[in-house]
C-alpha cells in the first residue's frame, strides 16, 4: 500500500480549504477552481524546491488564488466584519495572515481582526 506523502497531503488539504472558502461564498464556479489548480501546480514545485516549506502551503494557496480573482473578476473575499458599504473606499477585501506561515487566517486590517481561519469563511456570518 502506497502512503500519501506529506507534500501531497499538504497540497490536498490547501486545495479543499480554498475550495471551501470559494464554495461559502458562492463563487467557485470552473474558471475559478482552475485558479486553485494552478496555484497547486505551482506551489508543489515551490514545495519540492524548498521541503521545509510545506507548513505554508496552504496560506500560499490562498494568497495566490486571492491574487488570481483580484486579476480577472474583483476583490475576494469581501469583508463580512465591515459590511458592503463600509469605509470611504467601499467594499474592500480580507488578507491572509501570516503572509508566510503556518496556520493562515482571513483578516480585516481595516478592523484588525481575524474573521476566520482558512477554509471557515462558510463559519462566518456578516
Amino acid at each position: 500500500m502506497d502512503s500519501v506523502s506529506p507534500l501531497e497531503q499538504a497540497l490536498h488539504a490547501a486545495r479543499a480549504l480554498v475550495l471551501a472558502d470559494l464554495k461559502a461564498v458562492d463563487v467557485a464556479d470552473a474558471d475559478v477552481v482552475s485558479l486553485v489548480e494552478e496555484s497547486i501546480s505551482s506551489r508543489r514545485w515551490w514545495v519540492e524546491q524548498w521541503p521545509e516549506g510545506v507548513a505554508y502551503v496552504t496560506g500560499l494557496v490562498a494568497q495566490d488564488v486571492k491574487d488570481g480573482l483580484l486579476e480577472r473578476y474583483g476583490r475576494w473575499p469581501l469583508c463580512p466584519v465591515c459590511g458592503a458599504g463600509s469605509g470611504t473606499e467601499g467594499p474592500h477585501a480580507l488578507d491572509v495572515e501570516p503572509e508566510l506561515g503556518a496556520d493562515p487566517h482571513w483578516v480585516c486590517s481595516e478592523a484588525g481582526v481575524v474573521v476566520a481561519p482558512v477554509g471557515s469563511l462558510g463559519t462566518v456570518t456578516g
